[in-house]
């Protein structure tokens, strides 16, 4: 693990960054609960996200997410104050999904003493809270102070732009993230539902008969954008067909796209089959 910087950043559990890219930059996970029925587990520590998808294929319950407590917050920011940290910069996902920001600012008021934090509400989660993340450490290995850091997280997150295809609106329907006619228009049509994040609320944004429209659509989406995105990530649910759909957007951006797997948490919301296009614009 590098060394920690002043500045420390805290993120949670649905940015859908791996250990590796976590480890290697010195950000801390603070994880959401997953719950299958009865069965809570902690997300990366009891439930991997491998386990996570092989248990959506085979159980018969919608998985649902809770909110970390502040408490997961306060022994956060307490590693990083024993670290050495002056500042944390949290960056959690969207406010309007979670109640994780809730327990973030709860933590903050009672933070360590010395120790400055910067709540920031990213308005997005998965791929486009991981790349506001990676982001914020990248700027706090050069010296940026939290405010510096929060300022641009802030200002990059009104540039994330989420765009997703799903197998189904279900699992959105079952979490209470989207309305019931546009889960029952697409179990009735077999279509394959498309969403956004517009604002930090995941709406919907169309439909597609075929799952090869569905993903062509996003390809159009890449395309029109190409020249103005600064970073971008493709997000899956575990799905054969992500290297064929990197392999076509790869061509239209000036930067290459980065992987991520889609976790426990996003996942309980998005359900197998889905797959995505996240991207930074430059302007």
């Amino acid at each position: 693990m590098t060394a920690q910087a002043p500045v420390h950043i805290i993120t949670d559990s649905s940015c859908d960054l791996s250990e590796e890219v976590t480890a290697g930059l010195g950000i801390t996970v603070v994880p959401l609960e997953i719950r299958f029925g009865m069965q809570s587990f902690t997300d990366r520590v009891e439930l991997s996200t491998a386990d996570f998808w092989t248990r959506c294929r085979t159980s018969e319950e919608l998985p649902s997410t809770a909110a970390p407590s502040p408490g997961a917050f306060a022994q956060a920011y307490q590693r990083a104050a024993d670290a050495g940290a002056s500042e944390v910069v949290v960056i959690t996902l969207s406010g309007d999904l979670s109640a994780t920001i809730e327990a973030a600012q709860q933590a903050a008021s009672e933070a360590p003493s010395g120790l400055t934090c910067h709540v920031v509400d990213s308005r997005t989660v998965s791929a486009g809270l991981g790349l506001l993340v990676i982001a914020a450490a990248e700027l706090a290995a050069t010296g940026a102070d939290g405010s510096q850091i929060a300022d641009a997280v802030r200002a990059s997150a009104e540039r994330v732009r989420v765009h997703a295809a799903l197998d189904t609106l279900e699992n959105l329907r079952k979490g209470g993230r989207i309305g019931a006619a546009q889960s029952l228009l697409g179990s009735v049509l077999s279509i394959k539902p498309l969403i956004t994040v517009t604002d930090g609320r995941v709406e919907p944004a169309g439909k597609q008969r075929t799952r090869t429209r569905a993903l062509a659509h996003l390809v159009d989406l890449v395309a029109t954008e190409g020249p103005n995105i600064s970073v971008i990530a493709v997000m899956h649910a575990d799905c054969d067909d992500v290297d064929d759909f990197v392999a076509r957007i790869a061509p239209l951006t000036d930067t290459e796209p980065r992987v991520m797997l889609i976790g426990p948490v996003v996942g309980a919301h998005a359900g197998v089959g889905t797959i995505g296009v996240v991207f930074i614009t430059k302007e």
